[in-house]
């Protein structure tokens, strides 16, 4: 039976300014929803190159609040209150870590009426931030876990219709959540920022990605999240010494299904 569910990798890259890399997002299809896992600069220009308007979006995730992963949602909020055709055209579920609302109310004071949308057309999931947590949505099961990275990360986990899993990792350290959380995954895309020789903390190499996707037991790893660093490095082998299972390096516009 063909899976529901497509994947679509709207950035690759970081904070850094690319060509060929928008910062780290993608968004899934399932069933009749659009989820868009963060939100950072160039990624509705991205969603229109694939033909789906914001107005499509059902959910948007953050995984942290770092402006390369949240730096576009006031331009989406605008976005979605333009009333040509006409506004709003979904109901959209921002899902988050502890913390959003008072990061919103912050936004909200700077932004003030032209990001806030109508009760009905806006709803605002907060996930627990120090222990496991799990919701069930009309489509798709949502389980999320703290990880290594700010006080708010989560890496997420989304069951879709068919059983199928996919697991977002964020940005993160090496932590035991995010091997509990990729149990057996069926599609894991996980961030690799820096080659395995230039650590930073906070962040994954391609060695420590493989080993957290091995233990998992993940069918198939895709790495993201590419720091410049990593253009001119071999990610694949170093990725190889520690995971034999099916590995993609993420580009831009790449898809797959789940």
């Amino acid at each position: 039976m063909t899976s529901s569910s497509r994947i679509t990798i709207l950035g690759s890259g970081t904070c850094v300014p690319s060509l060929k890399r928008n910062p780290c997002s993608f968004l899934m299809q399932t069933g009749k929803e659009n989820l868009l896992f963060d939100c950072g600069s160039g990624v509705m220009r991205r969603l229109l190159e694939i033909g789906i308007p914001i107005f499509d979006i059902s959910h948007l995730f953050l995984s942290h609040f770092h402006p390369d992963h949240s730096g576009e949602l006031v331009s989406f909020l605008f976005g979605l209150k333009y009333p040509s055709p006409s506004p709003q055209q979904r109901h959209l579920t921002i899902v988050a870590g502890k913390g959003f609302t008072a990061f919103f109310e912050g936004l909200k004071s700077v932004y003030g009426h032209w990001i806030e949308l109508p009760p009905d057309c806006l709803t605002i999931v907060e996930m627990d931030t120090r222990a496991p947590d799990r919701r069930v949505f009309s489509s798709f099961s949502l389980s999320s876990m703290p990880v290594a990275h700010r006080p708010e990360s989560l890496a997420f986990r989304v069951t879709d219709a068919d059983g199928k899993v996919l697991v977002y990792s964020g940005d993160t350290d090496v932590c035991d959540s995010l091997v509990t959380i990729a149990d057996k995954a069926d599609l894991m895309i996980c961030e690799s920022a820096f080659p395995d020789d230039r650590k930073i903390d906070g962040h994954l190499t391609p060695s420590l990605a493989g080993r957290i996707a091995q233990s998992a037991g993940v069918k198939r790893l895709v790495l993201t999240h590419f720091y410049p660093d990593c253009e001119d490095a071999d990610i694949e082998n170093q990725c190889r010494s520690t995971y034999n299972g099916s590995l993609v390096l993420a580009q831009d516009l790449m898809t797959f299904s789940l």
